[in-house]
C-alpha cells in the first residue's frame, strides 16, 4: 500500500475548494449535539497529546509513547493561569487522551494572518528532546469543536484529497530536524440558520519561520519560509510561536462533517478479504454438511441396524456382511466421550470468560455498526467495551457454572471465585506492568492511578457480584445429561499419527479462522499504533461473523476425525484447535513489527510485545470458546442419534 502524499502549500486552497464542493453521502453519527456559534463568538481550541506517526521520509513507526502537549521540554505556549484539564470519558483516558485548554484565540469569522503566541527558550537538553521527537515523526493533535485538526493528504490511488487527523511537529529536511513554530489554521464553517454557524472542518498547515518576532498588542512579524527553525543542541535557542486563522464558508452540513475524515484506503483490499474468507467458509460448511448429512447418516443407520440384529459394538456376527459389520470408530468411544477432562475447573473458567468476551465483542461491534459509537464522542468505544464486559459478568459466571456441572466438578466455591478474576486479572496485571514502562518514560499514555482504581472499583462493585449471581444460577440449574452412559474404566486410546496429532491439527485448523480476520486485523493495528480513527465496522462485523463460522466448522471437522480415530479427549483438543488462531495473530504482530515499525528504544519493543501477547491471549480465549461450544453441541447431537444398550 502506497503512502498518501501531502499536498504542497501552494495547492492547499485549490484543493480545499475542490474538496468542499464535492458531494458527500449522508452519514450521521449520533452522540454529540451540535454547537452553534455567532459571528465573533470564541471558538475554543483544545490541545491533546503528541503521538508517534509515520512520515514521508520514514514510513515506519519509531515509538509507541505519546507525550503531554505541555511536557516541559516542548516549551509550548500556555494560556494565562496555566492549562486546565478538559473533562474526558473513561475510555478516552485509558486510550491515552490528555485534552487541555490552549492560549489560541479563535473568533468566528475573524481572519488572522500572523498573530503572536509567545516566545520560548530551548535549553540544549530541550532541543535534543524535541529533535528526537521530530526524527521519530511525532504529530500534534488539536481539537476544535470536537473535530481534530488535520493535514490535507491525497490518496495515491484515487488522487482524492482527504483530511488526516494530526499534523507534524516538524520535518526532516536534508538530515536536519526542522521545528514548526507557525500554524495556519483553516476552519470550514456552515451556516445552519440565520447567524448560527457550526464548525464542519479543521485543516492545519504548519511552517517553520526562524525570523519571526513579537511586537506589541499581541501582533508579530512572521519570517520567511527559506529560513527554518533548527534547534541547536549545543546552545540556547529562542523561538517565537505565531499562528494565522482563516475562516471559510462550507456547504457541508454538520451531520456529514466527519465524512472527509473517514477516508478508506483501497476498499478493494477489504472486499478481496471478505470474498476470500467467504470462499473458505463455504468450503468448510460444505465439508461439515457432507459429514453430518451423508457420512454420519450412514454411520448412525449402520449402528442402529447392528443393534437391532443383537450385535455388539464390534460387529463380530459372521452372518452380517462385511460392509455392514465395519465400524467407523466414533461409536466405539461412546462410553468415554463424555468422561470429564483433566483440569475441568480451568476449562470451565476459560469457557465462561470466553462467553463473556464473546458477548461483549458481538454487542460492541453491533453498536458500532449501527452508528452509536461516533468518532466525535472521543473514548466512546473504550467506555462501551468496559461497560459491556462488566455487565456480561453474569453470562461468564453462568456459562462457567453450567460447564463445570456438566463435568461433574466438586470445587464449586473455587469455581465461583476464580471465574470473575481469571481473565480480568490477566488483563489488569499485564496492563499495570506495561503502564509502569510508559510511566517510566514520562509519556502521557500512562494511565493515572486514580483511573485504574476506578476501573477496579467498577469491577468489584458490579462485575464480580454479577458473575457470582450467574454462577449461582448455573449451579442451581439441572445438570446437562449426556445421551450415553460413561464407563467406569477408561478405554485405551490407540496412537494417532499425521494431522491428528495435537500440534499438526492445531496448525492446520488455526490458520483458517485467522484467514477470515487478518486483513481487518492489519487495519486495526494501524489505527492503534499510528493513532488513526478506525471506523470500518461494517467490514469488521462481516469478518467477525465469518470467523465464528470458520472456527466452529473447522473444529467440528477435526473433532469428528479425532473421534473416528477412537480418541475421546475432545474437550481440551477442541478448545486448543480453534484457539490456535491466536498463534497466527501473534505471528502477524511480529511480521507487522518487521514491516511497519522500527523501535528506537527497547522499552517500545517491550510495550509492543506485551500488548500483542495480550491481544493474542484474548483471541485464544474467544476462538477457543467458540470451538469448544460447537464441538460440545456436535458430540451431543451425534451420540443422541444412536441407540446404545
Amino acid at each position: 500500500m502506497r503512502r498518501p502524499e501531502r499536498l504542497p502549500s501552494g495547492a492547499l486552497v485549490a484543493s480545499l475548494l475542490a474538496l468542499g464542493a464535492s458531494p458527500v453521502a449522508a452519514f450521521y453519527f449520533p452522540g454529540t449535539a451540535p454547537t452553534s456559534y455567532k459571528q465573533g463568538d470564541v471558538v475554543p481550541l483544545y490541545v491533546n497529546h503528541l503521538t508517534p506517526a509515520d512520515s514521508q521520509n520514514d514510513p515506519k513507526l519509531r515509538s509507541v509513547f505519546s507525550f503531554d502537549y505541555y511536557h516541559p521540554a516542548f516549551r509550548f505556549c500556555q494560556p494565562e493561569g496555566g492549562p486546565k484539564q478538559v473533562r474526558e470519558s473513561l475510555g478516552s483516558i485509558l486510550f491515552g487522551d490528555r485534552i487541555q485548554t490552549s492560549p489560541f484565540e479563535l473568533l468566528l469569522g475573524k481572519n488572522e494572518t500572523c498573530k503572536a503566541l509567545c516566545e520560548a527558550t530551548y535549553e540544549p537538553d530541550d532541543a535534543q528532546f524535541v529533535n528526537t521527537r521530530i526524527y521519530q515523526g511525532y504529530d500534534l493533535n488539536w481539537l476544535i469543536d470536537g473535530l481534530p485538526a488535520a493535514q490535507l493528504l491525497k490518496d495515491p490511488n484515487t488522487e482524492q484529497p482527504f483530511y488526516s487527523p494530526g499534523f507534524a511537529l516538524g520535518e526532516v529536511d536534508e538530515d536536519r530536524p526542522v521545528f514548526n513554530n507557525h500554524y495556519d489554521i483553516i476552519i470550514d464553517y456552515h451556516e445552519a440558520s440565520a447567524n448560527n454557524y457550526r464548525v464542519v472542518g479543521v485543516l492545519l498547515d504548519p511552517f517553520s519561520l526562524r525570523d519571526s518576532r513579537m511586537e506589541g498588542n499581541g501582533q508579530a512579524v512572521c519570517g520567511e519560509l527559506n529560513n527554518p527553525v533548527v534547534l541547536n543542541e549545543n546552545q540556547q535557542n529562542k523561538v517565537t510561536f505565531t499562528y494565522g486563522v482563516y475562516w471559510r464558508l462550507s456547504p457541508t452540513p454538520f451531520a456529514t462533517r466527519w465524512d472527509k475524515y473517514l477516508h478508506q484506503y483501497d476498499p478493494k483490499i477489504h472486499w478481496f478479504s471478505l470474498v476470500n474468507s467467504a470462499v473458505i467458509v463455504v468450503f468448510l460448511v460444505a465439508m461439515v454438511s457432507t459429514i453430518l448429512v451423508r457420512t454420519l447418516k450412514k454411520d448412525i443407520a449402520r449402528y442402529n441396524r447392528l443393534d437391532q440384529l443383537g450385535l455388539d459394538d464390534f460387529g463380530e456376527n459372521p452372518d452380517v456382511e462385511d460392509g455392514v459389520a465395519e465400524d467407523s470408530g466414533w461409536k466405539l468411544v461412546h462410553g468415554d466421550v463424555f468422561r470429564p477432562p483433566k483440569n475441568p475447573l480451568l476449562l470451565s473458567v476459560l469457557v465462561g470468560n470466553g462467553a463473556q468476551l464473546f458477548a461483549m465483542t458481538a454487542l460492541t461491534i453491533a453498536f458500532a455498526l449501527l452508528g452509536f459509537l461516533s468518532p466525535s464522542n472521543r473514548g466512546a468505544l473504550g467506555t462501551v467495551i468496559i461497560i459491556f464486559y462488566t455487565l456480561f459478568g453474569f453470562v461468564g459466571g453462568y456459562v462457567s457454572a453450567r460447564t463445570y456441572k456438566f463435568f461433574h466438578g466438586e470445587s464449586w466455591k473455587l469455581c465461583f471465585t476464580v471465574t470473575p478474576f481469571a481473565l480480568p486479572g490477566l488483563v489488569f496485571a499485564t496492563f499495570f506492568l506495561l503502564n509502569l514502562f510508559v510511566w517510566g518514560r514520562g509519556a502521557s499514555g500512562a494511565v493515572p492511578f486514580t483511573t485504574m482504581l476506578v476501573v477496579v472499583i467498577i469491577w468489584f462493585v458490579i462485575s464480580v457480584p454479577l458473575s457470582i449471581a450467574g454462577s449461582w444460577l448455573g449451579f442451581k440449574q439441572a445438570v446437562i445429561d449426556p445421551p450415553v452412559r460413561t464407563n467406569q474404566i477408561p478405554r485405551q486410546i490407540p496412537p494417532a499419527g499425521g494431522y491428528l496429532r495435537p500440534l499438526p491439527s492445531m496448525a492446520l485448523a488455526g490458520v483458517l479462522p485467522f484467514g477470515a480476520i487478518f486483513v481487518e486485523l492489519y487495519f486495526i493495528m494501524n489505527s492503534i499504533w499510528f493513532s488513526k480513527v478506525y471506523y470500518m465496522f461494517g467490514f469488521l462485523f462481516l469478518c467477525f461473523g465469518l470467523m465464528i463460522i470458520t472456527s466452529a466448522a473447522v473444529t467440528v471437522l477435526m473433532i469428528y476425525f479425532l473421534l473416528c480415530a477412537e480418541n475421546y479427549h475432545w474437550q481440551w483438543r477442541s478448545f486448543f484447535t480453534a484457539g490456535a488462531s491466536a498463534a497466527y495473530v501473534f505471528a502477524s504482530c511480529l511480521l507487522y513489527w518487521v514491516k511497519d515499525v522500527s523501535w528506537t528504544s527497547w522499552t517500545s519493543g517491550v510495550v509492543y510485545l506485551g500488548y500483542s501477547a495480550l491481544l493474542s491471549s484474548l483471541v485464544f480465549v474467544l476462538t477457543g470458546t467458540i470451538g469448544f461450544c460447537a464441538s460440545w453441541l456436535f458430540t451431543m447431537k451425534i451420540y443422541r442419534s444412536i441407540k446404545v444398550d
